[in-house]
């Protein structure tokens, strides 16, 4: 169902902020002395093409499209990047450059349908306004449906053939994006739902490439039986298995991308961390401003599906999220939990994230 694409005022959402450990939240900014730039991890391989998406903008094209096209600022456009890595496969991504250059960079994953759907950042929030009066590039790539955005053991034709998100996010793009954008060498990356997990994981298997990174309604864990089930039940729409993602179950290649596993690795990075309740909240409800353009039966139709499914799935991703910080304070490595007493897993509440995070990011990125 579509929702509202431009939303009111923030609206404050009761929220519990905690800290993983005592004591500061270090400022991990990308780009001093010793930390990884973008040609440091490209190493020398085949990086991404860059250039604008020339197709038209049609009554049939995705709704994204018309609000990127729609634009007046002069400063968000639609770009093509090829993945050599996927065979010269052509990713669509959504950019807003910052004001300035020499700006940072801020990347923005999907979840689940990677965009290909209505459920993206441009169609569910206000991302678009909010960033343009940020000194922040933003890069939100538009494909990578059920991908994890990681790369796999397998190839999987209905989902394009070759899926080797986690090279073409970390060593193709960077390189190329970071320099049409004239931007310097701090960034962050942040996802929600299914790319929750990828942010950690890029994060964790990148130490210092990331300032920050977000991570709303996700579950860290990929190996134990709750987080492999999450994985299960996500892939099981695209009609695939985690095993075809990463080989079979209990080898090393399902270590290297347990994010529970691995948090040690987060030492250094700037963490934001969200997690509704499962139980509904004011997004969820008729009063909510996403569901004021509805009928009835339609409002009753959303309610239901972020109510039912959106609470379970949400009850599930809490219990993740509490692991992980968990295991964040054993570790004595800094982060900011956003515990909601309600929430489902639902794009009202990662709207109220993206507003609530800024801050955490704002910090990493010397923007504060």
């Amino acid at each position: 169902m579509k929702f509202l694409h431009r939303l009111a005022a923030p609206l404050a959402v009761l929220s519990i902020c905690v800290t993983a450990a005592a004591g500061g939240m270090p400022l991990a900014g990308a780009g001093t002395m010793g930390e990884p730039t973008p040609a440091d991890l490209a190493a020398g391989a085949p990086v991404s093409e860059i250039y604008p998406e020339t197709a038209p903008v049609t009554a049939d094209s995705p709704e994204w499209r018309h609000q990127l096209h729609a634009d007046t600022s002069g400063r968000i456009e639609e770009l093509i990047a090829t993945s050599p890595a996927m065979d010269g496969r052509e990713i669509s991504l959504a950019v807003i450059r910052a004001e300035q250059p020499g700006a940072p960079t801020m990347y923005m994953l999907n979840g689940a349908d990677g965009g290909e759907g209505g459920a993206n950042w441009i169609q569910q929030t206000d991302i678009l306004d909010f960033f343009l009066d940020k000194n922040v590039n933003v890069v939100i790539p538009m494909e990578g449906a059920f991908s994890y955005y990681t790369d796999w053991v397998t190839e999987h034709p209905g989902l394009g053939g070759k899926q080797r998100w986690e090279t073409f996010l970390t060593r193709e793009l960077p390189v190329p994006i970071e320099s049409h954008l004239q931007a310097n060498n701090d960034r962050a990356i942040t996802g929600m739902s299914m790319s929750a997990t990828s942010s950690l994981l890029l994060a964790q298997h990148n130490p210092g490439f990331y300032a920050a990174v977000g991570s709303f309604s996700g579950c860290a864990a990929t190996s134990n039986p709750v987080g492999y089930l999450a994985m299960q039940t996500t892939l099981d729409r695209a009609g695939t298995s985690p095993e075809q993602v990463w080989g079979p179950r209990g080898t090393a290649n399902w270590h290297y991308n347990d994010a529970l596993i691995n948090a040690a690795e987060l030492r250094g990075t700037e963490i934001y961390v969200s997690n509704g309740s499962g139980l509904a909240g004011k997004w969820d409800l008729p009063s909510s401003p996403r569901l004021q353009e509805f009928n009835q039966i339609q409002v009753s139709a959303a309610m239901a599906e972020t109510i039912v499914v959106g609470g379970a799935i949400e009850a599930v991703t809490n219990t993740c999220t509490h692991d992980l910080a968990t295991a964040l304070a054993a570790e004595d490595i800094p982060a900011t939990f956003s515990f909601r007493p309600t929430g489902t897993h639902s794009w009202g509440y990662w709207q109220q994230d993206l507003w609530d995070s800024w801050p955490t990011f704002a910090r990493a990125l010397n923007l504060s």
